[in-house]
């Protein structure tokens, strides 16, 4: 049986909310306290780029059962389920700033006419659900609100996809009831035998935490396996081959790369070792997992600083700007520590992304020259390096980059290219973990 649902955030977790819970048959509001984020959804144009959002957001605004508001107030007062999507950052400590939450929380509060059932799709530290049922029994009355715990598993540039066709649906409950209306609400995917677990909310939080943070820790494998097999003589991509043949072990996430970054596993990961702290578990693999993240970017500095002989006054090419490819986020990506090392040992920058540009100029200013021709920035340049794993950029125009470049040094940070074939081109190149 269709809800009544508001989504309240329209960020990229919120507005996939929105749209794939509209798609399933329910009446859905997205809320939003930026005005101009809900006029530019309400004429069907996503302000996030995320491939396939605008279509189902176009369909669901059509149909009648997708609508955006400022208006939080009537909202909650109109819905069966709220589901909160907001933003938990990242303090300086590391722990998870939940202000957004309470807030949300609070305003729901006000707003009770009705049993509730309020899903927490917002990543939060362990206990946050059992807070929010005190809070709300407290505020409102004990069985007038049900919390649920429903953590999102939303790969950027995969995100509807994932939405639609998700490993596993985790719902985190205390009361039968909100977890029945729960079912109903997903019954497309319960329907379809996608796995359902379900848990108290405690292991449904930690399942979120756990999912990134090894994930995170399978990245930075394989990018100190690549660095040992680039000192030895070794091929990287053979090795993660061969590793991912393994079942115990899978191919996925064991690329080498410049280290990982986004709105998710820089922010669970710090969160996860402050949470341990508070309760006396040290967290030291995860812990190492951060530092040896960072030092990853950097390490891509010193080889551009190896293969120039020097930075200084020299022009540097660097082509992406988001964390990955298929999206526009910046947060925490690798291009970030990259481009602000490369100035501050006296490179010139110039930049390039097929989405992430207008991203870009709001954390680097005038500091870098932007660039939306991957070879207009290479041109005059003493080196490209390739720092997201855009499509276009594996098959490059190789005789035409050596004609706009001024020096020859490819440095290859993704491995999108084939060596043999760059060298052949008369380019200097180096990969990650290969030569």
């Amino acid at each position: 049986m269709a809800k009544n649902i508001v989504v309240i955030g329209t960020g990229y977790v919120g507005l996939v909310a929105a749209v794939g819970l509209a798609d399933f048959g329910n009446r859905v509001i997205g809320v939003d306290i930026d005005k101009r984020k809900i006029e530019t959804l309400k004429l069907g144009k996503s302000p996030i780029y995320e491939p396939g959002i605008e279509e189902y957001l176009n369909r669901n605004l059509k149909s009648g059962r997708l609508a955006f508001s400022t208006d939080i107030d009537q909202a909650v007062q109109w819905a069966d389920v709220i589901f909160i999507a907001v933003g938990t950052p990242s303090r300086e400590d590391g722990s998870a700033d939940l202000s957004y939450l309470w807030s949300a929380a609070g305003t729901i509060a006000d707003n009770v006419n009705s049993y509730k059932v309020i899903v927490v799709k917002s990543t939060v530290p362990v206990g946050t659900n059992r807070k929010l049922q005190e809070f709300f029994d407290k505020k409102v009355g004990k069985g007038k609100v049900s919390v649920i715990s429903n953590p999102e598993f939303l790969r950027e540039g995969k995100a509807v996809y994932d939405f639609f066709h998700p490993d596993r649906v985790v719902v985190g409950y205390a009361d039968k009831k909100a977890r029945d209306i729960m079912v109903d609400i997903y019954e497309a995917l319960y329907l379809n035998e996608t796995p359902f677990i379900f848990s108290n909310w405690e292991t449904a939080e930690l399942i979120k935490y756990a999912s990134n943070a090894f994930l995170a820790t399978k990245i930075t494998f394989i990018n100190q396996m690549a660095n040992l097999a680039e000192e030895v003589g070794a091929d990287i991509h053979k090795i993660a081959k061969a590793m991912g043949m393994d079942g115990r072990i899978s191919p996925k996430f064991l690329h080498p790369g410049p280290g990982y970054g986004g709105s998710c596993f820089p922010k669970d990961t710090k969160a996860l070792v402050h949470m341990g702290k508070e309760v006396g578990v040290d967290m030291s693999l995860v812990r190492e997992v951060i530092r040896a993240n960072e030092m990853q970017k950097l390490r891509m500095v010193e080889k551009a600083e190896r293969l120039l002989g020097s930075l200084q006054g020299k022009v540097v090419a660097v082509w992406g700007l988001a964390f990955k490819a298929e999206t526009d986020d910046m947060r925490e990506s690798p291009a970030i520590v990259i481009i602000n090392e490369l100035i501050k040992r006296g490179a010139k920058v110039k930049a390039t992304d097929p989405k992430a540009i207008e991203n870009a100029k709001r954390v680097f200013g005038d500091k870098i020259a932007y660039f939306y021709d991957e070879f207009d920035a290479a041109k005059g340049s003493d080196m490209v390096i390739i720092v997201t794993e855009w499509n276009q950029y594996r098959n490059t125009d190789l005789e035409k980059l050596k004609k706009v470049m001024k020096g020859n040094v490819v440095l290859d940070a993704r491995n999108v290219l084939d060596p043999e074939k760059v060298k052949k081109h008369g380019f200097v190149y180096e990969g990650v973990g290969r030569k």
